[in-house]
């Protein structure tokens, strides 16, 4: 078993958890897709997508936790033209989600791919500002070893809660038995998802 860092205990290790748990099963755009993809193609074929956003936001971790960080913290302007260009792509799958047919055999094409979650997650206001927020609590300029505990230990937890959320769009199948009910359930996560990107566009050019 590696030797953790001196600098980290047990209570460190509690709250790299908690934080690490809360920013991952709350709902956000990425949950969201999940959802609406386990009701509409099951949890096997969601599965591709939750890979490439937990993948996804690990790398975005690592990216900002080995020093782009600092630009952002220099430039904040960055993350206001990231809220255009996410939102943007937000309400591109909430109109493909809203659009989608309530067809039992549906094209592949449909599927939401390992590649949409993991730049989804890139191009997300909300996994920026949860990556940015994780650095600045657990790690320091001097002392970056706390992020080589803190990574895995996201990932790990990002994948559970991010699989999860499949499980609970696969549930959700018993009580939308029928294309009527589906197609309702699909134009209503579309637009739900359609609102939270303007929302989180709105928060970040206040």
């Amino acid at each position: 078993m590696p030797h953790l860092p001196d600098t980290v205990t047990m209570s460190l290790i509690f709250a790299m958890f908690s934080f690490s748990l809360a920013m991952s099963i709350s709902p956000g755009p990425v949950n969201m897709i999940i959802v609406s993809s386990g009701a509409n193609y099951g949890i096997r074929k969601t599965f591709a997508f939750v890979s490439g956003a937990t993948t996804g936001f690990t790398m975005l971790l690592l990216f900002l936790a080995l020093g782009f960080y600092k630009f952002v913290a220099l430039y904040p302007f960055f993350l206001k033209y990231l809220a255009i260009a996410g939102s943007a792509f937000i309400i591109y799958m909430g109109y493909r989600i809203a659009s989608a047919k309530a067809e039992l055999n549906l094209k592949p094409q449909n599927i939401p791919t390992f590649s949409q979650g993991f730049l989804l997650q890139w191009l997300n206001p909300k996994a920026w500002i949860a990556c940015v927020s994780g650095i600045s609590m657990f790690s320091t300029p001097e002392n970056t070893s706390i992020i080589l505990v803190f990574t895995p230990m996201y990932f790990v937890i990002c994948y559970l809660s991010l699989f999860s959320w499949s499980v609970l769009g696969s549930r959700i199948t018993l009580l939308i038995n029928n294309p009527g009910r589906l197609q309702v359930f699909n134009r209503f996560m579309g637009a739900l998802l359609i609102l939270t990107a303007c929302y989180l566009l709105y928060t970040q050019l206040l």
